[in-house]
């Protein structure tokens, strides 16, 4: 084989080479860019801020079969087991993941209400059962938004302080009565059974 040809070859096959590596890299970095850039529950959108009313700064996760659930809603009480206010996005979330959900529906006018729910607060903050999510949703209050009414209309809500359990998106309880700590504590844990 002639020598002058074969520096020119493996010119071109380095040549070759570095451009098929170029573009792998620069494919493989688009693809990592495009993913950072879709918010999904695994990778919340840097821009979109954890509402803060004091109770909580940063967005909750917790882990449910080894996929984590990101809540960015205000943390009112508990850890292992959040009760939240109530937002459309957390609550999808939390009905996707297969939580169970206890929902208080509050009206900030309510004697009850206001007497009853820092016993709520007591129970979540002593839950050790990490496949249960709370949610405050106001009612009939001036906080209530559409999504508030509509949640209230699709599980038949009479009047305030109301709780209703739901369980694989099915509502398993709902009860008008004032509960204490104790009754809470033990509906939820046999809930989550």
């Amino acid at each position: 084989m002639n020598k002058g040809f074969i520096l020119p070859l493996v010119v071109v096959i380095i040549v070759i080479a570095l451009i098929g590596g170029g573009a792998a890299y620069y494919l493989v970095s688009q693809q990592e860019q495009r993913a950072a850039a879709t918010p999904s529950p695994l990778n919340p959108p840097p821009s979109s801020p954890t509402q803060n009313t004091g109770a909580t700064t940063s967005p909750l996760v917790l882990v449910r079969s080894n996929a984590p659930v990101i809540f960015t809603g205000t943390v009112l009480a508990g850890s292992t087991a959040p009760l939240l206010d109530f937002t459309p996005a957390d609550f999808a979330l939390a009905k996707s993941s297969g939580k169970v959900i206890v929902l208080y529906f509050y009206a900030n006018w309510c004697p009850i209400c206001r007497e009853e729910f820092p016993l709520a607060e007591a129970a979540f903050d002593q839950l050790t059962t990490p496949n249960v999510v709370g949610f405050r949703v106001n009612f009939n209050d001036n906080e209530t938004d559409q999504s508030e009414k509509d949640l209230a209309r699709e599980y038949g809500i009479p009047y305030q302080h109301t709780k209703v359990i739901i369980k694989n998106g099915q509502q398993t309880l709902k009860s008008p009565e004032t509960w204490d700590t104790a009754r809470y504590i033990t509906e939820i844990t046999n809930a989550a059974r």
